[in-house]
């Protein structure tokens, strides 16, 4: 698709879907890489670090992750083909 294609298919959009495109646009070209972290990403990571040093075979067991979502493991293994 060439930038002619893209402009004839963005001037068909409506107003709202035009808005999240563009939003969208955005977010695709914006340079993450010169985003600093927030305090709270800082503390995230920090407590992060603090669990797996404590605990370092600890996390939570996929299947508990899936009992979670409200799927069972045969739901999830049929999903992935397997």
């Amino acid at each position: 698709m060439d930038r002619q294609q893209a402009h004839q298919l963005l001037d068909r959009l409506g107003p709202a879907k035009f808005d999240a495109i563009a939003k969208l646009l955005e977010v695709m070209i914006r340079e993450e890489d010169d985003e600093e972290p927030t305090a709270e990403d800082r503390r995230a990571v920090a407590a992060s670090r603090d669990y797996f040093r404590q605990d370092p075979e600890g996390g939570i067991p996929f299947e508990q992750v899936v009992a979670g979502c409200g799927f069972t493991m045969d739901q999830v293994r049929r999903h992935q083909g397997g």
